[in-house]
C-alpha cells in the first residue's frame, strides 16, 4: 500500500512539473562551453554532432536500408520536439517511408506535440499515445525505438525492457540517450570526494544553488527521486540493458563535470571568464582520467543496441576500448 501512495504521489508530481514546463531541454552557457570544447569530438568520432543528430542518423540508416514505412516508437517523448525535429530532417532529405509514435503518459505534453506537428507540417508522419511505460504492452512491432532522456523516470525497467524487447522487428534498433548514475541523480562516495575537493575552491557567488534559491557552502548530494521519478533507478539502466540488449554502439561520458555545468549551479558559470573556464577545464580533466582508470563510473551515455540473439554477437563501436558497457557498471 505504501508503495502504491509514494507512486501516486511522485506520479502526480511529474504530471505537475513537466506539465507546466514548455522547455525542458534549456541548459547554462557554461554546458555548452564544456560540450563543444570536450564532448562533441567524441560524438563526431562515433559519426554524430549532437542528441538530436544520434537520434536522426540511426532513424536515416533504418529508412535508407529499407523500403517498406519504417515504424518509430519515442519512449517519454514529452513535448515531443526532438521527434518533430527529426520527421523535418527526415522530410528535408527526401525521406518519407516512416511514422513516429510519440508515447508518454503527460496528456498535456502530448496536446503540445500535437500542436507542434502541425505548425511544422509534418502531423502526417506523428501520432501521439498516451501511455504510462511502466505498464505499456505493445500489441505492434517497431524498426526503431528511442529513448531520449526518459529512461531515468521509469520505476519498472524490468518490464519496459522486455516490452520493448518483444515490441522490436528482428532487426530492430534501440536507440538510447540518458542517464546511468547513481538513483536520484546523486552521487556515489567515490566521486562526492572529488566534488567536494573542487567544491571547496569556489568563491561564494558560484555556489548559489538556483533550484533551491540559496548559496550552499558545502555541496548538498541531494536524492532528486525523493519527491518524484527524477533519477528513479538510474544506477539500474546499464546493467539492466546489458542483460536484455546487445550493444551496436556505447559512448559513455562524465560525472562530477555536470554538477558544475548543468543547470543548478551551471548558471554561476560565464564561459567568457578566464577563472572559469580554467576551473571546468581542471574538472573534466579529472573526470575523464577517474572514468579511464575505473575510480568513478560515468553518469550518462549513448547507446545503440538491438535484440540479444545466442547466434549474433556483436562487436560494440566504443569512444576507447576499455570503456565496454560492463566496465563502466559501478562493482559495489
Amino acid at each position: 500500500m505504501l508503495r502504491k501512495i509514494l507512486y501516486k504521489l511522485r506520479y502526480l508530481n511529474e504530471l505537475r512539473v513537466f506539465g507546466k514546463n514548455t522547455n525542458i531541454h534549456e541548459l547554462p552557457e557554461i554546458f555548452h562551453y564544456w560540450s563543444n570544447k570536450y564532448l562533441l569530438p567524441k560524438c563526431q568520432s562515433m559519426g554524430f554532432e549532437n542528441p538530436e543528430d544520434f537520434f536522426f542518423q540511426q532513424c536515416k540508416k533504418h529508412c535508407q536500408k529499407y523500403k517498406h514505412k519504417i515504424k518509430i516508437l519515442s519512449i517519454g517523448s514529452g513535448n515531443g520536439e526532438l521527434e518533430v525535429g527529426l520527421a523535418n530532417q527526415l522530410v528535408n532529405e527526401k525521406i518519407q517511408n516512416f511514422s513516429i509514435t510519440c508515447m508518454d503518459i503527460n496528456a498535456r505534453m502530448l496536446n503540445r506535440t500535437q500542436k507542434l506537428t502541425e505548425a511544422k507540417g509534418v502531423e502526417s508522419y506523428i501520432n501521439t499515445l498516451k501511455q504510462d511505460f511502466n505498464t505499456w504492452e505493445s500489441n505492434d512491432k517497431y524498426d526503431v525505438v528511442l529513448a531520449n532522456q526518459s529512461l531515468h523516470h521509469v520505476v519498472e525497467l524490468e518490464h519496459l525492457f522486455i516490452s520493448i524487447s518483444k515490441a522490436l522487428k528482428p532487426d530492430g534498433q534501440f536507440v538510447v540517450s540518458d542517464m546511468i548514475g547513481r538513483n536520484g541523480h546523486m552521487r556515489w562516495p567515490e566521486a562526492l570526494t572529488l566534488i567536494e575537493g573542487f567544491w571547496h575552491e569556489l568563491p561564494k557567488e558560484y555556489t548559489y544553488n538556483h533550484a533551491k534559491k540559496r548559496h550552499e557552502k558545502n555541496y548538498i548530494n541531494f536524492d532528486c527521486s525523493s519527491r518524484s521519478f527524477e533519477g528513479i533507478r538510474a544506477q539500474d539502466i546499464l546493467p539492466l540493458l546489458i542483460k536484455n540488449f546487445d550493444f551496436e554502439l556505447f559512448l559513455p561520458f562524465s560525472n562530477i563535470i555536470t554538477v558544475f555545468i548543468d543547470r543548478i549551479f551551471g548558471y554561476n558559470f560565464d564561459p567568457n571568464k578566464p577563472f572559469d573556464t580554467e576551473f571546468i577545464d581542471r574538472i573534466h580533466a579529472k573526470d575523464e582520467a577517474a572514468i579511464l582508470s575505473g575510480e568513478i563510473t560515468p553518469t550518462q551515455m549513448y547507446a545503440v543496441m538491438q535484440n540479444r540473439t545466442l547466434n549474433n554477437s556483436l562487436f560494440a563501436k566504443l569512444i576507447n576500448p576499455k570503456l565496454t558497457p560492463e566496465f563502466c557498471v559501478r562493482k559495489s
